[in-house]
């Protein structure tokens, strides 16, 4: 890897690093490592947040034991089962204290040595995010490189940012934009395009970052998780159009269909008019079709936004569980500057 560059000049801040965990046990030690070696002289506190997204094998223990050698700014997350990259991201994301936050993996292949130039940039160019741009990414090509290739496309498209690299998870974020969002499903990969809609594209850049091979145990992930990116993408779609107004939506699909159903049954209306039968006719049943779906889009539209109403109005549901048995957080060190 990079050797430690030179620190960029920094404002003043809390930085909190967060760091999903599944199934890691053998890159924990090396990773913490890294990072302590990259943020050492880190001009201002910092914490590490490492959650644990259920592993099964020794990644909590190998979490603990960092802690006991580098110190309570380690910080162990522990979830209650695997509940999958964004809700441990999220989580993480929940229980971080700094005014600036940092998400990354924690298999080796981001770098900790990128994180202090993202946050120079984001801080000293008043940007809400900064995300890392894999330019010479270390994965295999058709496994991982093709289809983040053309999700990066497909989101590009539809959200209209230009972020060539929505899937790294290096990431820098002013805290107080990140937390105006909820993540859920794979919706960490659409962070960008999810931030547009609580702040400026002019506040959201992308910064080169390095990108190593990965060094301990198998990726997690699969040519099956494309499938559920689309699925997401188009809720990503949806949510940035129609998230104050889903009845706008339902209920233009329902005008649609009712106009289609209306303009067939008139022109059967006249046929019986003209003394034709129409009892058999298949466009009768096509008609009846687009009435019931359009009267049943304008109900959907309907429930939609009550349902709407509802989550603006309680926000208080999590896509994870935390197990309830960890210091509090007034009681946790930072790690702090060295004079």
């Amino acid at each position: 890897m990079n050797d430690v560059s030179p620190m960029p000049a920094l404002p003043p801040h809390h930085l909190s690093i967060v760091v999903p965990m599944y199934q890691e046990e053998d890159s924990v030690r090396p990773f913490v490592a890294r990072v302590t070696e990259c943020l050492e002289h880190y001009p201002h506190p910092w914490e590490l947040l490492l959650v644990n997204d259920g592993s099964r094998d020794g990644t909590r223990q190998a979490i603990e034991r960092a802690r006991s050698e580098h110190g309570g700014h380690i910080r162990l997350i522990e979830l209650t089962r695997n509940y999958k990259q964004t809700a441990a991201m999220q989580a993480g994301i929940d229980q971080a204290r700094g005014d600036v936050i940092v998400t990354l993996d924690g298999d080796l292949q981001n770098d900790p040595i990128d994180i202090p130039r993202m946050v120079s940039r984001l801080l000293n160019e008043d940007l809400d995010l900064v995300a890392g741009w894999r330019r010479n990414r270390q994965d295999a090509l058709v496994m991982r490189k093709l289809p983040s290739r053309m999700a990066n496309a497909l989101i590009a498209r539809m959200s209209g940012l230009d972020i060539k690299d929505n899937g790294c998870s290096l990431k820098v974020f002013r805290a107080s934009i990140l937390r105006r969002i909820r993540l859920y499903g794979e919706m960490h990969r659409f962070i960008p395009a999810w931030l547009s809609t609580v702040t400026s594209p002019a506040r959201i850049a992308q910064e080169p970052v390095s990108h190593h091979a990965r060094q301990f145990g198998e990726s997690k992930y699969g040519i099956s998780r494309t499938f559920r990116v689309i699925l997401d993408l188009f809720f990503v779609y949806f949510f940035m159009r129609y998230r104050a107004r889903p009845g706008h939506f339902f209920g233009g699909l329902g005008l649609w269909l009712l106009g289609i159903a209306g303009a067939i049954l008139a022109y059967l209306l006249g046929l019986k008019l003209l003394g034709e039968s129409i009892g058999t006719r298949p466009l009768l049943l096509v008609g009846f079709f687009f009435l019931i779906a359009g009267v049943q889009s304008l109900m959907a539209g309907i429930l939609a936004e009550v349902l709407v109403r509802v989550l603006f109005e309680s926000g208080t549901s999590r896509s994870y569980q935390i197990n309830e048995h960890q210091s509090s957080l007034g009681d946790l060190p930072w790690h702090q500057p060295k004079t």
